[in-house]
């Protein structure tokens, strides 16, 4: 499979995916909402009835903003912060809310806040100054901020952190995982410097600056044992055994035509000789 057809895909399973997260988000965090608001009308309600308030209404929750909600009534109203402590943890409880709130009472007419406190699931960071101090009969409207952000099924910078980060990953693993491998192959392939020119006996080449010069099976067999022998005299019954015994019938000038061969795509190499020593043999003599 081609890295475009991969990359494809995996582009596609993240669209897919993206759109499944914030779909599920959406309907998360609308059902939490509505419950939040249908616990924080049964906190008005019973404030009212603690007023012996049957009748008046309480007026739609509000949502100001992430986390944040507010309470407000038609009419005026008078508490005790015990009180109103004890109705919203009761609520919360229920509805399973939060464990991790912060209560501000406002005052209408200036909007200062008359009494605040803070709940926290560990209790060495809860707050309630004056729970017992009466709250006199005025128009109050509560504001709930939940701290531990449970409305938030998956946060969207954090989403959109995670998709760029898996991205990276993905472009790291299809675009330059293979290239390193590639580069490490390559080193492997074992040359020996002759002179001017690169001998690779794998390859059965020879390679002078960009330019390539094929070998034949012989000819790269004799030149890697004058290679492993430079300037050394290699006796002729040795580069035959060598060179062509269990590999076929040896002619008797099949030796000196392939030596012949090898002189010629040596020849750009004044350095490099490949010298016949009579009656003995033949020797690489490369001058340095």
């Amino acid at each position: 499979m081609s890295k475009k057809t991969i990359f494809s895909f995996l582009i596609l399973a993240i669209i897919v995916f993206s759109i499944w997260v914030f779909t599920d988000s959406n309907e998360k965090n609308d059902d939490f909402s509505e419950r939040i608001k249908i616990s924080l009308r049964d906190v008005g309600n019973q404030l009212l009835l603690s007023n012996q308030d049957s009748l008046s209404l309480i007026l739609p929750v509000m949502e100001l903003g992430e986390s944040k909600f507010e309470l407000s009534f038609e009419k005026r109203l008078s508490f005790y912060p015990d009180s109103l402590v004890a109705v919203v943890k009761r609520s919360f409880f229920k509805s399973n809310v939060s464990e991790n709130y912060r209560v501000e009472v406002i005052r209408c007419v200036d909007r200062e806040v008359a009494y605040s406190y803070e709940i926290s699931i560990d209790s060495e960071n809860t707050i309630i100054p004056c729970a017992g101090r009466y709250l006199p009969e005025q128009c109050y409207t509560i504001q709930f901020r939940l701290l531990d952000n449970r409305s938030i099924f998956f946060n969207k910078d954090t989403f959109l952190y995670v998709i760029v980060f898996v991205v990276f990953l993905m472009l790291q693993l299809i675009f330059y995982r293979k290239k390193p491998i590639q580069r490490i192959e390559e080193n492997k392939e074992k040359f020996a410097a002759i002179g001017i020119f690169q001998f690779y006996p794998e390859q059965h080449k020879l390679v002078k600056e960009a330019t390539e010069i094929n070998l034949s099976k012989k000819e790269c067999e004799l030149l890697e044992i004058f290679v492993a022998n430079p300037n050394q005299i290699i006796r002729r019954d040795e580069l035959t055994k060598k060179v062509w015994e269990d590999n076929g019938v040896f002619v008797g000038r099949s030796l000196d035509t392939y030596i012949s061969k090898l002189r010629k795509k040596l020849k750009d190499d004044a350095s490099i000789k490949l010298t016949n020593i009579h009656g003995v043999g033949y020797k690489l003599e490369i001058t340095p």
